[in-house]
């Protein structure tokens, strides 16, 4: 949908863009059949998309999906999608905060251009719910993608949390050029693949050492860990068990590394 045919269709149900629910609208075909080939989307699948706009990825989802539930918070946008998208009869559309929203869904999977605030909080939801989806495929800021998918020695605690549980890549970098309203960042289309429930494992344990070992990114693992009553000799030992340096800092160590040293302490 072109610009001209965008506002027009604002205009005509007196809506505006909502800045604070990010609504930024991708104008670009280009970039929208991008996402589509690599979503690698059969007649077997159930799509989730997460901020419907005003249908136009909604559309080409549902042109080969089995299903495609699509959740638009916004009310008024919400309504106008059931006028956009009413002959499509395997679409379902969903008027919810998807943070609150309580979906049943087995064997499915995410393509969404998201609302940027809203990323990292949703990509960790799904990654740690009982049901995950089998691959995400997601729009999201250039920057945030960036830190998703970085290798060491540069990791941070959002990159540990998505490598945990799937392997992420970075598909595509998208100019702000391609949305409207023109947003201040450039975008990205971020794949999130072989999505993987955690075994012989304590969750829960593994990510209490690793928030407190990137809570001070500048120091020494050694150093960090002595908040949870590691001391720091032991994290030393433990660290030239796991074959790296006794000195190693946080955004030095990839997920086998925290795993291995975790064993170890």
């Amino acid at each position: 949908m072109n610009i001209t045919n965008l506002t027009k269709l604002l205009k005509k149900h007196d809506i505006e863009p909502n800045k604070r629910l990010g609504q930024n609208f991708l104008i670009d075909k280009n970039i929208l059949q991008k996402i589509i080939k690599n979503a690698d989307i059969s007649k077997d699948d159930t799509i989730l998309e997460i901020g419907s706009g005003l249908g136009t990825l909604t559309k080409e989802l549902a042109e080969l999906a089995k299903k495609v539930i699509t959740i638009e918070k916004d009310k008024k946008l919400a309504e106008i999608l059931k006028e956009i998208l009413k002959d499509y009869e395997n679409i379902e559309i969903v008027n919810e905060d998807i943070l609150k929203c309580k979906l049943n869904l087995n064997n499915y999977k995410i393509v969404a251009n998201i609302p940027y605030y809203l990323t990292s909080h949703l990509i960790k939801m799904f990654l740690e719910s009982d049901n995950p989806p089998q691959e995400m495929l997601l729009l999201v800021q250039k920057e945030v993608a960036q830190r998703i998918c970085i290798k060491p020695p540069r990791m941070n605690l959002l990159s540990v949390s998505v490598q945990f549980y799937a392997n992420p890549k970075i598909i595509s970098y998208i100019s702000k050029n391609c949305f409207w309203p023109l947003p201040k960042v450039d975008s990205a289309i971020i794949k999130i693949s072989d999505i993987r429930k955690p075994e012989n494992i304590d969750v829960k344990r593994f990510f209490q050492i690793v928030k407190v070992g990137f809570s001070s990114p500048r120091k020494q693992l050694a150093n960090n860990l002595q908040n949870i009553n590691i001391p720091r000799e032991q994290t030393k030992r433990a660290l030239i068990q796991c074959g790296l340096p006794h000195q190693a800092r946080a955004q030095e160590l990839n997920i086998e590394d925290w795993k291995s040293l975790i064993s170890h302490v």
